[in-house]
């Protein structure tokens, strides 16, 4: 791989990884509601998402943020999101990380587990179907493929040969419960040969397993996307379970000392972790060094204070967009709704901080 891109994914990485902590830090002083990190599984995002096309439609499940950040979603708007403030695309309604952003063709998360998975499957038919040249990227968790809304999906992608491709990640936890508790087998697929794990037999599409903590899923991301392309109307769907570890809690409300030794978390951390492991690959090459390393921490950890700063002075969404953007045109019964509100608003406005919602 050519250096500059190289150096855009470790930066990536990092970037993430700075924004994690912070936000995760945020959360637990009470300053937004929710957070989940994505600490050990950056390397899932950037390679992959480097494989992509900028055209490429991604359903993410919720653990994706750097496939975002990758395409250039700005810190400013990460920050609206997880603060649900008055810059929030989303006007405030979604839980923190459930990003989304039309521009850069991420279609918004969503909570429930495993819905995006038919989804997806239903844009990559509309694109086959329009011939158009572009493809669907599909990402859920290994315990997501135990929900029927998978299985659902995968066997559509298959019978109709949609342009798609699922990228499971697979980091041995779905929340506290463990691979081996979820199924036998690795959950995707069988097992073939020599502990290589292969997938795609039942429902007939194609599949590869790869380790998630190289960062280096470009090459064979891309051979999975030009395969599921195919010829016009004449695509495959495939299959790619990348093992990565999970280094953080599956949330900020799980504690996930309960259920997993502090030597497995170590593990990942200290020897197998995708950043260090591509730092010591760069400084092998001689593409950075200690001073760069120093310098660009600083300023990565600055722009994100810069963001997490902004964010925090910015206020709440109006009341006024909770009835909006559901119907063009307004029914009745939300017109009473809303009028009902502004009326009890004027009544007992004193007892709510309407001073920290935009008028």
């Amino acid at each position: 791989l050519p250096q500059e891109l190289v150096l855009k994914l470790y930066k990536t990485m990092t970037l993430l990884n700075t924004m994690d902590r912070i936000l995760y830090e945020s959360q637990r002083q009470g300053r937004i509601s929710f957070y989940m990190t994505n600490y050990g599984e950056e390397g899932t995002h950037v390679g992959s998402a480097a494989a992509l096309a900028d055209n490429d439609l991604v359903f993410g499940q919720y653990r994706e943020a750097g496939v975002l950040m990758y395409r250039g979603y700005p810190l400013e708007l990460f920050m609206a999101q997880c603060y649900g403030n008055a810059s929030d695309p989303g006007k405030g309604r979604q839980m923190p990380v459930h990003y989304g952003c039309r521009e850069r063709h991420f279609v918004t998360i969503s909570s429930p587990l495993a819905t995006q998975i038919p989804q997806a499957v239903g844009a990559a038919y509309a694109i086959k179907r329009a011939n158009a040249n572009q493809a669907v990227v599909c990402y859920f968790g290994e315990g997501a493929a135990s929900e029927g809304d998978a299985h659902a999906g995968f066997n559509f992608a298959a019978t109709l040969e949609c342009p798609i491709v699922f990228f499971c990640r697979n980091n041995g936890y779905a929340i506290s419960t463990p691979t081996a508790e979820q199924y036998r087998g690795d959950g995707i697929g069988e097992r073939r040969g020599r502990g290589r794990r292969r997938t795609g037999t039942a429902h007939r599409d194609g599949g590869t397993s790869g380790d998630g903590a190289r960062g280096w899923q470009h090459q064979w991301g891309r051979w999975h996307r030009g395969r599921c392309r195919g010829r016009p109307r004449r695509s495959r769907p495939a299959r790619v379970p990348p093992w990565g570890g999970r280094i953080g809690h599956h949330s900020t409300s799980d504690d996930s000392s309960a259920y997993r030794s502090v030597d497995e978390v170590n593990y990942w951390d200290k020897q197998d972790h995708p950043i260090s492991r591509l730092r010591h690959y760069m400084l092998g090459r001689g593409w950075w060094d200690e001073e760069r390393e120093k310098s660009w921490r600083k300023s990565s950890r600055r722009k994100v204070m810069e963001a997490f700063e902004a964010a925090e002075r910015q206020p709440k969404p109006s009341p006024r967009l909770l009835f909006s953007d559901v119907y063009a045109e307004m029914p009745p019964h939300l017109q009473r709704q809303q009028a009902a509100l502004a009326q009890h608003l004027r009544r007992y406005g004193e007892h709510y901080p309407l001073q920290h919602f935009e008028q």
